[in-house]
């Protein structure tokens, strides 16, 4: 568990509130009581409030990751060379792991989002194998005290001419959210459908409908490999688009497509690890650039932790650094990225994909107290000049000192707070041996994870 909310002054920070009304403040004061951002500003007086010195240190929002598959992060270092890549590993393992295995995979990865800084995730649960698979992953979610929508799925690699017809999701409903002290008020509830990627067009139709009677918010993947087998213009005619509805990856996207999603205020999750690795069809700059360009809230993710680290410092970066209208080209024109809007779309944008912007995202004066402080006195980091440049080009997670969820540190003087993390890890070690012994060559380990050899067990 997390230490209690309380009263704090964070004195004399470079503070970046990621809102355009305030905007970034090279030395004030962040003043938080009872999980509220209370002021940002100079010479702030709060009395009673703890004191914290950021004289040395950046204060901004928490990052947000959109969109992360959270029940494989312990199977990151399952794949192979010689063609034995995410999908391959994902489909020899995913029937394999039980609910405990949730439990271990889930809480590994939230424990490392919170050390890296990132106060809400979208947890894309794109494998819910049962009633106990899915109250594990909630389990471990009420333990981490993070914000977070959790998004029912399917089990995965279901034919694409079954549909979904969510038989737990009533009951999750109502042993999970029906009471929102149950989770904190941290966790809301979402789904996340295959669309036309892995379903069937009157499958993912037929889905769609049944989610907007329950009113619930969807988010599909969207032509990351295939071109043009989504079609935003069409699914604005039917109804769904808008800002209950989110696009994840959606390389294909026509220029009319966008133009609705920026109509309809459709968000985008874009996953830029995932795209370059994954993206068979279209250049990802090409799609990230026209998706600015025609207005389109862009957020960043990390998508599975074995394509890209869940690090949102490092895929703000990426994304500065590729996000270039070049020479002789269709972008030629088109504004380069900068560093402010690279922050957006790691916090501010996130929030709003996931329903949150009224809540999170940005230090604004009676939002939620998401937050973290980034040193600035360290070797990769210093000397601070631009204070957005510091965050995008040199920040890593070895420089967050502090972070805060709703008023509450889970992180502080650079130690997780709540995480038993030798247990957290000890136990992701076993859950992954055991899977990767069952699932055989070419995942038979060699090692139990700590050096020490073990028995190469039968393929199966």
């Amino acid at each position: 568990m997390s230490e209690a909310r309380g009263h704090y002054l964070f004195k004399n920070g470079a503070v970046i509130t990621v809102d355009r009304k305030i905007g970034t403040l090279p030395k004030a004061d962040v003043h938080v009581k009872d999980g509220v951002i209370v002021a940002v500003g100079e010479n702030i007086a709060a009395p009673g409030a703890e004191v914290i010195d950021a004289s040395n240190a950046i204060v901004m929002p928490g990052l947000i990751d959109s969109h992360y598959h959270m029940w494989s992060t312990l199977g990151r270092n399952f794949l192979t060379d010689g063609g034995y890549e995410y999908f391959q590993a994902k489909w020899a393992t995913g029937e394999l792991y039980s609910a405990e295995d949730f439990y271990n995979s889930v809480s590994l990865g939230l424990a490392d989002l919170a050390n890296m800084g990132v106060t809400t995730v979208h947890n894309w649960a794109h494998n819910n194998r049962g009633p106990a698979h899915v109250d594990a992953e909630l389990r471990a979610h009420k333990e981490s005290r993070l914000r977070a929508r959790y998004s029912m799925g399917h089990i995965d690699r279901l034919p694409a001419d079954v549909v979904n017809t969510y038989d737990d999701l009533d009951r999750v409903e109502k042993e999970w959210f029906a009471d929102a002290s149950r989770l904190d008020g941290l966790v809301h509830l979402g789904a996340n459908l295959r669309a036309m990627v892995q379903s069937e067009p009157a499958v993912f139709h037929k889905e769609m409908e049944f989610m907007l009677k329950r009113g619930l918010p969807v988010s599909i993947h969207a032509s990351q490999g295939r071109p043009n087998s989504d079609d935003a213009v069409d699914y604005e005619k039917r109804g769904y688009l808008g800002p209950k509805f989110m696009f994840c990856h959606y390389l294909a996207a026509r220029d009319e497509d966008r133009a609705a999603m920026a109509r309809t205020n459709t968000p985008l999750s874009f996953s830029i690890h995932s795209e370059f690795r994954l993206g068979e069809h279209g250049d990802p700059r090409v799609a990230l650039l026209k998706a600015r360009h025609a207005g389109v809230t862009v957020s960043l993710s990390s998508d599975a932790s074995s394509i890209a680290p869940p690090n949102m410092l490092e895929a703000m970066r990426f994304a500065w650094n590729v996000c270039m209208p070049w020479k002789f080209s269709e972008t030629e024109t088109y504004p380069m990225l900068g560093f402010v809007e690279t922050i957006e779309m790691g916090t501010l944008n996130g929030a709003k994909a996931l329903g949150l912007g009224d809540v999170t995202g940005s230090l604004t004066p009676g939002k939620r107290a998401d937050l973290i402080v980034i040193r600035t006195t360290d070797l990769n980091i210093a000397p601070l000049a631009h204070i957005e440049t510091t965050v995008v080009q040199s920040a890593q997670p070895s420089n967050i000192d502090a972070v805060m969820v709703d008023g509450r540190f889970v992180k502080r003087h650079g130690k997780l707070i709540g995480f038993d993390v030798p247990a957290i890890v000890e136990r992701a070690q076993k859950s992954s041996l055991r899977i990767r012994s069952s699932a055989g060559k070419p995942l038979l380990p060699c090692c139990d994870g700590c050096g020490n050899p073990v028995f190469q067990a039968t393929a199966v």
